[in-house]
């Protein structure tokens, strides 16, 4: 069974412990352990002097990138109403694999807008999975290719769509008509083509609906 999980950016250098400062440079490498796949964030001495030759060969390499260190965001008030980034985050971390199209719709809707990037992608015990990272945040998603087929739109639409609109517990039923997150669902999910919804290609873009993916949330 594959893992769905959230791996967050480091804080701290993986090799020396010291703290990432604002704006700072690192490199992080992911690694597949079969238990799940590690992420580790080095900053740019320890790179240079442990990491920077050999470390595509280790054992379980997966990909590596870099990025640029941001801090954290000061805290909000939450908010009560989904959106797609929300949504996708509660529904990697129940890990259930019934949302597993609706995991990827709005994982492809995410990298539309450019809120998810595709780093990786692997097969895995036979299936085809996504690495996204959030490039503000530096979380890492692990998203599993559902292979839907264009009979499977319609539906997996109106699942992410009443989903978005009252969330994993809807307290009332859904409101009739009217465009809201139904119809930004249903332009994620145009499909490109008979036979198969595409699915993000080799170089981190897709053309669920017809057009090059970027990244796309529901509800900013």
């Amino acid at each position: 069974m594959i893992e769905w999980n959230i791996q967050s950016r480091a804080h701290a250098c993986e090799a020396c412990g010291k703290s990432f400062a604002d704006k700072e440079v690192y490199h992080t490498l992911l690694f597949d352990e079969r238990t799940g796949f590690r992420r580790l964030d080095i900053c740019r001495g320890c790179w240079d002097k442990q990491y920077s030759e050999g470390a595509r060969e280790r054992k379980g390499f997966v990909s590596y990138w870099q990025g640029i260190y941001e801090l954290p965001p000061p805290p909000v008030e939450p908010i009560h109403k989904e959106n797609a980034e929300s949504l996708l985050r509660k529904l990697v971390e129940i890990n259930d694999p019934r949302y597993a199209p609706a995991m990827y719709i709005l994982a492809v809707m995410l990298e539309r807008k450019r809120l998810l990037k595709v780093k990786e992608q692997v097969v895995r015990d036979g299936q085809r999975v996504f690495i996204y990272e959030h490039p503000r945040t530096g979380d890492v998603f692990t998203v599993v290719d559902p292979v839907l087929q264009l009979n499977q739109l319609d539906a997996v639409q109106r699942d992410v769509a009443e989903l978005l609109e009252h969330g994993l517990n809807p307290a009332v039923p859904q409101s009739p008509g009217g465009a809201g997150p139904a119809a930004e669902v249903a332009q994620a999910q145009e499909p490109a083509a008979e036979g198969a919804a595409s699915s993000p290609a080799d170089g981190g873009t897709t053309d669920l609906a017809g057009a090059e993916t970027g990244a796309s949330s529901a509800k900013a």
